[in-house]
């Protein structure tokens, strides 16, 4: 068994007696024992917090998708107009084939109009770059390095 796993089994006065003693002996040796409990976790200040603050995120999320699908169930929201169910019908079959065009043909100009405007950075990159490589061609280079004899 090694030291560092004895001291574990004593727990955390077992390493901060290691520690104090260290740095009465010689304070190299104080520091080189802080900097192995920092490093390795073992106090454990920083690894409660982010233990801490993960299960609070876990649990937040938890909650907000506790609330969409509660939501899911309230109103027109969640009953096929804007809703992960929009999809579902609404008994009147040529509404639904006329709302499931219109989302279609949305789509598409959404589609368009989302390669319209990579073009135009496209466009604008290339510009700024042609530009970018006329200056460089333009700039005198520097004066010729002179032969050494």
């Amino acid at each position: 068994m090694t030291i560092a796993a004895r001291l574990d089994d004593i727990g955390k006065p077992a390493w901060i007696a290691l520690m104090i003693v260290g740095f009465l002996l010689w304070w190299p040796i104080g520091l080189v024992v802080l900097g192995y409990l920092i490093g390795s976790g073992r106090m454990g200040c920083w690894m409660h917090r982010q233990e801490r603050w993960q299960r609070r995120m876990d649990r937040m999320q938890q909650g907000v998708e506790r609330m969409q699908a509660a939501a899911s169930n309230w109103g027109p929201w969640g009953s096929g107009w804007c809703g992960p169910n929009r999809q579902a019908s609404s008994g009147n079959r040529a509404f639904d084939e006329y709302r499931t065009e219109t989302l279609r043909r949305l789509e598409d100009e959404q589609r368009d109009f989302f390669e319209f405007l990579n073009r135009l950075r496209h466009a604008k990159d290339k510009a700024e770059f042609d530009q970018f490589m006329a200056e460089r061609g333009r700039r005198p280079e520097g004066p010729a390095p002179q032969p050494q004899p």
